[in-house]
């Protein structure tokens, strides 16, 4: 027998209401207000910190235009190009110390790879201006008598190279280890001895790897040669730091630290790009 009253459907009596169901925000919806409410701070900072902030102190004290005119050329003839020379001497030292010490890290001869792990630990792990201070302090009272080539660029490079070399073997050797092990089997299978395959095949693809990493490590060093300050420097021997510094206490303005590092960012922003550059295209090798 049929009955009179609500069908199995769900249809309700006359007369009734049906309960309409509320529908929160889509997850697009909710994205677009979070990216609304961080822009409205973004904004409400930097109106802050503009409204807050004495531009004619900052004008006066950053910005003088007659005193960074005197920088120049001797900020360029000198001081950068004594950075530079830092730099490039430190590196080209820490990559040849570093290649040695990534290949002792994968030698099959137990102290080989001990001397290095421990050389590595201890110069990643102490302060640049802890081997600084060695290098200008204690190497001359160790071997009295003894001075290191090159005065103090010879001394800039040790420094920096000990420093960069550390990180630079870990970087080449995981370089080395990321070539596939049928590049070796391969050479070995054509009479090539582990030396020369090493040399021919597997460095020379390992460096490819790695380039963007010790491009990185360059823009490091470059920042760490102010440290130079700290083994005591000629005035014909300051680098970009060190000619702010002195230009800036010589004036009581901070105009030539605003301009030295200018000077810094003249070399490391475009470095930077480069190393961008070559991460994107060794991504797409990957590919």
């Amino acid at each position: 027998m049929t009955g009179t009253g609500t069908s199995d459907t769900g249809t309700s009596e006359p007369g009734t209401q049906v309960p309409v169901r509320k529908q929160g925000l889509t997850r697009r919806q909710k994205t677009a207000v979070s990216r609304g409410v961080q822009y409205a701070v973004f904004v409400a900072a930097v109106a802050a910190l503009a409204v807050t902030a004495d531009w004619d102190r900052l004008q006066n004290q950053f910005a003088q235009a007659d005193l960074a005119e005197r920088m120049f050329p001797e900020i360029i003839t000198l001081a950068l190009k004594n950075t530079v020379l830092y730099t490039v001497s430190g590196f080209v030292f820490g990559l040849v110390l570093g290649m040695v010490v990534a290949l002792m890290r994968l030698s099959s001869v137990g102290p080989y790879r001990w001397v290095a792990g421990i050389y590595i630990e201890i110069f990643r792990g102490l302060p640049a201006l802890l081997i600084f201070i060695f290098v200008g302090v204690a190497v001359p009272l160790a071997f009295p008598g003894t001075e290191i080539p090159g005065g103090t660029y010879g001394k800039v490079a040790l420094a920096l190279g000990l420093v960069s070399a550390a990180y630079m073997a870990e970087t080449i050797r995981a370089g080395i280890q990321a070539v596939p092990k049928g590049q070796m089997e391969a050479a070995r299978s054509l009479g090539f001895s582990h030396a020369r395959a090493m040399v021919s095949i597997i460095i020379p693809q390992a460096f490819r790897i790695v380039i963007p990493p010790l491009t990185n490590e360059l823009v490091l060093l470059f920042k760490d040669s102010s440290l130079v300050l700290f083994l005591g420097v000629t005035l014909e021997e300051r680098e970009l730091a060190k000619f702010g510094r002195d230009l800036a206490s010589q004036t009581a303005n901070s105009t030539p630290i605003l301009v030295a590092g200018l000077c810094y960012l003249l070399v490391t922003v475009p470095l930077g790009f480069v190393v961008r550059r070559l991460e994107a295209k060794a991504g797409e090798a990957t590919k």
